[in-house]
């Protein structure tokens, strides 16, 4: 078994829509690699800073993202031994990865548990109240944010004539044509 720690320069574009590493970023690992049968196992951590925005209120957040994995590195005499005879063809759909000579790619590892750990919807803090919903505004801000109660657009011209009612303007002209047409 072997234990390392050390940093690596971000491979970039690890992220989603609203957070993600910087592609400038370093990202710390823990590995511990312990020689097994079959290969290598390697266990690890790795830290890396996330920048983003928050989806409530749009304000932009800085984070740490810790994510854990641990993957098995075949030896490739040993992998295609074993597939021919042990796995089912489910199992030989699951991908696998190897070690060329002393060495193994650790980016498609990293870069599974990194994403796979970020948040869905990163906010900046857990008590968000986000934006108006009429203009925009963010609320936390200004947490006595109000507008005035909003009128269902198909009720707009029934208040728009009680207004005009209540102002003393009625509708007094006599209709042309002097037939009322309620009368018949």
């Amino acid at each position: 078994m072997k234990r390392v720690s050390t940093k690596v320069p971000s491979p970039g574009g690890l992220g989603v829509e609203f957070i993600k590493v910087p592609d400038d970023a370093e990202i710390e690992i823990d590995l511990r690699m312990e020689s097994v049968v079959e290969g290598v196992l390697v266990t690890g951590t790795a830290r890396a800073p996330l920048t983003g925005e928050c989806v409530r209120c749009l304000e932009p957040l800085e984070q740490q993202c810790e994510a854990e994995f641990q993957e098995m590195f075949s030896y490739p005499d040993v992998d295609e031994r074993g597939r021919e005879s042990a796995e089912s063809e489910e199992d030989s759909e699951e991908e696998t990865y190897s070690l060329e000579g002393d060495l193994f790619d650790l980016e498609p590892v990293l870069r599974d548990a990194v994403v796979l750990s970020l948040p869905l919807q990163p906010v900046c803090r857990e008590d968000c109240p986000g934006l108006c919903p009429q203009c925009g505004a963010r609320l936390a801000d200004d947490p006595d944010h109000q507008h005035e109660e909003a009128v269902d657009i198909r009720w707009a011209a029934l208040q728009e004539l009680a207004g005009t009612m209540r102002d003393g303007e009625q509708d007094n002209e006599p209709r042309s044509g002097g037939d009322d047409p309620q009368e018949k």
